[in-house]
């Protein structure tokens, strides 16, 4: 399926569920209750998100002071930030995701389908890693260059 069709049905399909989904819980357990649920999610996924964050920037600002790449703790940030994001929309499976971005077992969980997926994609070529070697400033080079011939 191409990514553009895969885009839209997500755009379409996610907010037509949460909306037959809202409905159906309101009716259920009354619209106050409903729209109760839906502030509270979103207050307390921004406060989980905000305060993990911050723990994943000192744990970016760490592994950088000692000259290691942080890439795992970049991707956590990532998911963080896209888990606030989800939990500030009104939703429940939006919610349920957002939370499961912010638990660090399932977050780890994620990072491995992650990797394993661009693992796939950089295998089959239909994606391109790209590495920028830029001049130290010292004048000189982080890299050799010939290390990493460009592709045609």
């Amino acid at each position: 399926m191409e990514p553009m069709a895969k885009l839209l049905m997500l755009f379409i399909l996610v907010p037509a569920t949460e909306l037959v989904l809202l409905i159906e819980v309101g009716s259920r357990i009354g619209t106050v209750n409903t729209l109760l649920i839906i502030v509270a999610t979103g207050v307390l996924g921004v406060s989980l998100a905000s305060r993990q964050g911050l723990g994943v920037l000192r744990q970016i600002q760490a592994e950088t002071a000692v000259g290691r790449m942080p890439g795992g703790a970049i991707v956590d940030g990532l998911l963080i930030l896209i888990a606030g994001i989800v939990l500030m929309t009104p939703g429940l499976l939006t919610d349920i995701a957002g939370f499961l971005c912010l638990i660090p077992a399932t977050r780890r969980a994620i990072k491995f389908a992650i990797r394993r997926r661009l693992a796939a994609a950089v295998r089959e070529g239909s994606t391109r890693v790209v590495v920028d070697v830029r001049a130290h400033p010292s004048g000189n080079s982080t890299a050799d260059r010939d290390q990493f011939p460009r592709r045609p």
